[in-house]
């Protein structure tokens, strides 16, 4: 908060309501809280009179109600502010660390849409030297005092480096600093939004900095506030209502009695949101219920109607949705993020969930509404009596990605009590379970569930006093206690009631009271502690948590302003723990598990260890929770260990499959009943209110990874003239022998770069696997490859014999045979494959027949015609049923060279005829020619000496 808007906030406070004091920290979320800190006090109220501190802080003016506190050694100090008149303020027992840590990272993000990548500016700064602008998160360039650490640092061999926390991918500078910044450059992305910056081990005056978690998103655009629009509002008087995104909770939206107001980047900027004249009336306008966020905009509740307000227009939606015109009592929308998730029957799961008293409807992106159910069906479905009343108390999702629950009121006779039931619907499986919980309340209670960021469904159910919790499957269940009134909360705070309860990834819980007074637990833990008051009563405010796990308030003012502050909760914890002289039961506990969500393929196991560490003769152990589908094998392995009075237990847990998916009656079957989701919960078995990071959920997915494929290595798109042409293959090269020959266009798109093959060269494929993060291995097991256009003029050089088959092995030829019904990349696959090396499998045959499936060390070649040249496009498919849940196919291109090109018989018959024309031609011609050379020589000689006779 600024320091302007600390001034008004505490103006505002201060005319209005009971005494309270507070401090504050330079760093953002108190995250440097040392005894080099500045810690501010503020108290608000007229009876002030001094501060109180121990020897060992310093108060730099005792007698101002707004001063700075610094204390010179670590520990637990008691502070309070001393007051006139017979009552006495809070103390507090603020925990002041001896850190080293004395640095921040300062990061600002520049958005290039064009090319879809964000360039992360980043400097170091000092919280107790740095300057305003910083402080305040709106610096557009480091100060003088930033840019010298920055540089010095540099100098000593500082470089931050950007970790993604659920791809666990690394970014590094463009560059060496410049003008006391790093930039470094990472893709826009939607599903791998929390990062964390971290730095070398370099220090500077015995300073460290700290490592940053942060959010960091594409560019998400909040709705343009047009002049001429008005205000749409809750009731005058109601409490703020407000949503956010599950996976972008930076990305929120309040609803107040005078405005709405949105923000990107919780509530560092904000804008208002308000609707067109003229479709609204001035009581609807003020009637706002319910709000939740979408990827299609923000969705209103107003008298039982959805309104949405997108970028550009704000639309009632009814029966052109294929939603009711009215009767709608509620909306809500995923409070846990789950990123990856395995979806087996349906593409996409859900956004929102709407329904009225009888019907339950489900919303998914791009406007499209479905109805799920009705009473009358849930009736059936639950074997109720057909006369009974059945109606929808609440909706709501729960911490499984795929997962709903359904709050129903049932009844016989309606008029002084009701019992509440709970269904689970699954999206993807479409099931109903009904759940062992059952409540009897009066006919007029309404109860507000939140289902707690778990393995195993566990459940809040609150009143307007009391909190109701339902842990392990709904069956540890009680009412959560307090040190007094038995667990009623409104006695606790001048009777107010309960606004809102909101719970963090790391098992904290905070339960606001209308009048600002919160309670404070952890998941698993059956009692509250009161917190300080820390806002007074008079100001509307709102719960928020931020990724990083922090916390914090949102203040919204009569006068339409907004201010958010950083909340140190786990310093108030901690001051009130102090005081009840509670203690955590272990002393740590570690875990190895670094994603929250894994996926095994086929003969993929997953191992993970955790560690308690607890003083001896306590008896911890670890818990492992799962929920979901037995498809996996759990097995623990614990390893003991004491020590100087402290044991530690390290169990190993490791989750396997062992199914055989080979020569089985139905391949498709067995696969779709071995894959799905599983939530893990790995926690130690006793918790407390002051244990730390205590517990972690996880997903497990069996099934297909969708990012995994498959190519052909030395195949590319580069090495080759990119263009698409025609070629003809002869007729008696085809597997189907057609009447003419076939024309095909090479589409360089899809089949990338031919490789140019000498015909004489016998050619392996090397098939090798890939994910998102590059060359994963050589695929070692069996595949197929055929020619796509129906070629069948190559063959393999291993015979079935030379490859060690017992029995004739299986070729594409029997294949077609047996699968004439199916196109010809369907008759052979994974799914109908057996292998020829057992007497037990197949039928003696001719095994000198080609071997036709190849794999990395059977050194089976596909070997080419010697009598001609071609063009081949093959496809390769994985045939190992035990590989993968994934069809795994490529695609890549031959062509040999090097056939001197034989002629066409009609030529050569025609070239012969025209050369023994030709010979017989010359034959006679010679043989006239010498016969007239004979004669010239024979019989013109006689004649002459006949002459002469005659003259003598």
């Amino acid at each position: 908060m600024s320091a302007s808007g600390v001034a008004v906030l505490l103006s505002w406070l201060s005319c209005c309501g009971s005494a309270l004091w507070r401090y504050y920290s330079n760093s953002p979320n108190y995250d440097i809280f040392s005894t080099r800190s500045t810690i501010k006090l503020e108290y608000e109220g007229t009876l002030f009179s001094e501060w109180s501190a121990p020897a060992t802080c310093s108060i730099k003016n005792k007698r101002s109600p707004k001063t700075e506190l610094r204390c010179s050694s670590p520990g637990i100090h008691a502070i309070k502010p001393i007051v006139l008149g017979p009552d006495l303020e809070e103390e507090r027992y603020l925990s002041v660390e001896s850190s080293h840590i004395c640095f921040l990272w300062y990061y600002k993000a520049i958005n290039f849409v064009h090319n879809l990548t964000q360039i992360v500016v980043l400097w170091i700064y000092d919280p107790e030297n740095a300057d305003p602008s910083e402080l305040l998160w709106n610096a557009n360039e480091p100060s003088l005092n930033s840019i010298v650490i920055s540089k010095q640092l540099a100098a000593l061999g500082q470089m931050p480096v950007i970790y993604t926390i659920l791809k666990r991918k690394v970014y590094f500078p463009q560059e060496r600093i410049k003008d006391g910044k790093w930039y470094i450059s990472v893709p826009m992305t939607t599903n791998d939004v929390l990062k964390e910056v971290k730095g070398n081990p370099v220090a500077f005056q015995d300073c460290f900095i700290a490592n940053s978690l942060f959010l960091l998103t594409s560019p998400m655009l909040t709705i343009p506030e047009i002049p001429g629009f008005l205000p749409i509002s809750s009731p005058r008087g109601s409490q703020l209502i407000a949503n956010w995104a599950a996976c972008d909770p930076s990305f929120v939206v309040v609803v107040a009695d005078m405005e709405t107001f949105q923000t990107n980047d919780s509530f560092h900027t904000w804008t208002r949101i308000r609707v067109p004249p003229n479709i609204l009336t001035e009581d609807e306008r003020h009637n706002v219920s319910d709000v939740t966020l979408s990827r299609d905009g923000i969705f209103f509740l107003i008298n039982g109607i959805l309104y949405l307000k997108s970028y550009n227009t704000f639309t009632r939606l009814g029966s052109n949705a294929n939603l009711p015109d009215g009767g709608i009592i509620g909306i809500t929308s995923r409070r846990w993020c789950w990123i990856n998730y395995l979806l087996k029957d349906k593409e996409r799961r859900s956004d929102m969930a709407i329904w009225t008293e009888n019907e339950v409807y489900l919303g998914y992106t791009l406007l499209k509404f479905v109805k799920i159910v009705t009473t009358e069906k849930l009736k059936g479905l639950l074997n109720m009596s057909p006369t009974a009343t059945l109606t929808i108390h609440r909706v709501e999702y729960t911490g499984h990605p795929l997962e709903l629950a359904l709050l129903l009121n049932y009844c016989i006779i309606c008029n002084t009590s009701k019992t509440i039931y709970l269904v689970i619907y699954n999206e993807d499986t479409i099931q109903w379970v009904f759940q062992d919980f059952a409540l009897d309340v009066t006919i007029d209670t309404f109860l507000i569930p939140y289902f707690l960021y778990s393995a195993k469904p566990e459940l809040l159910l609150w009143d307007k006093h009391r909190i109701y919790y339902y842990y392990h499957n709904f069956t540890d269940t009680g009412v959560l206690q307090t040190t007094t009134e038995f667990g009623n909360l409104s006695r606790l705070s001048q009777n107010s009631i309960i606004h809102n309860v909101l719970m963090d990834y790391y098992g904290n819980i905070v339960v606001k009271m209308e009048n600002n007074v919160m309670f404070y637990f952890k998941l698993k833990v059956k009692d509250a502690i009161k917190l300080h008051l820390w806002t007074n009563s008079t100001v509307k405010s709102l719960v928020c948590f931020k990724p990083s796990g922090s916390m914090y308030l949102l203040y919204v003012f009569e006068n339409g302003k907004i201010y958010p502050e950083d909340y140190p909760l786990k310093l108030e914890a901690q001051s009130i723990t102090f005081k009840t002289k509670e203690k955590c039961p272990y002393m740590a506990f570690h875990n190895d598990i670094v994603h929250f969500s894994y996926l095994l393929d086929k003969g993929q196991n997953l191992s993970v260890w955790a560690q308690i560490v607890y003083p001896e003769n306590i008896g911890l152990y670890i818990i492992v929770e799962s929920y979901g589908p037995k498809i996996l094998e759990m097995k623990n392995k614990i390893h003991y260990e004491i020590a100087s009075g402290y044991c530690s237990k390290t169990m190993t847990i490791t989750f396997s499959q062992n199914i055989n998916y080979e020569a089985v009656d139905d391949y498709f079957k067995l696969q779709y009943e071995n894959t799905g989701l599983l939530l893990v919960h790995v926690r130690p078995s006793e918790l407390a209110k002051t244990c730390p990071i205590s517990q972690k959920v996880f997903q497990i997915s069996v099934g297909c990874d969708a990012s995994k494929f498959i190519a052909v290595k030395g195949f590319t798109k580069k090495e080759c003239l990119q263009h698409d042409f025609f070629y003809i293959i002869e007729q008696s090269y085809l597997r189907d022998r057609p009447s003419k020959p076939l024309r095909v266009k090479y589409n360089w798109d899809k089949y990338g770069c031919p490789l140019r093959v000498d015909f004489r060269e016998k050619f392996r494929p090397l098939v090798q696997l890939y994910n998102d993060n590059g060359y994963v291995e050589d695929v070692e097991v069996n595949f197929i490859v055929w020619e796509i256009h129906g070629r069948d003029d190559y063959s393999f050089n291993n015979t079935m014999k030379k490859s060690g088959c017992l029995n004739e092995a299986q070729t594409w030829n029997s294949m077609i045979e047996l699968n004439k019904h199916l196109p010809l990349e369907e008759v052979w696959g994974p799914e109908n494959y057996k292998h020829c090396f057992s007497y037990a499998i197949g039928k003696p045959g001719d095994l000198s027949q080609p071997y036709e499936i190849i794999n990395k060390s059977n050194y089976n070649h596909l070997v080419w015609p010697l009598d001609h040249s071609g063009m081949y496009v093959f496809r390769v498919k994985i045939l190992d049923p035990n590989y993968s849940f994934c069809n795994l196919t490529t695609i890549f291109a031959i062509e040999t060279f090097g056939v001197i090109p034989s002629p066409n018989a009609y030529t050569v018959a025609a070239f012969l005829f025209l050369l023994m024309l030709l010979f017989l031609s010359i034959l006679i011609l010679s043989y006239f020619h010498y016969m007239r050379i004979y004669r010239k020589q024979i019989y013109e000689p006689l004649h002459k000496s006949e002459r002469r006779k005659k003259k003598n």
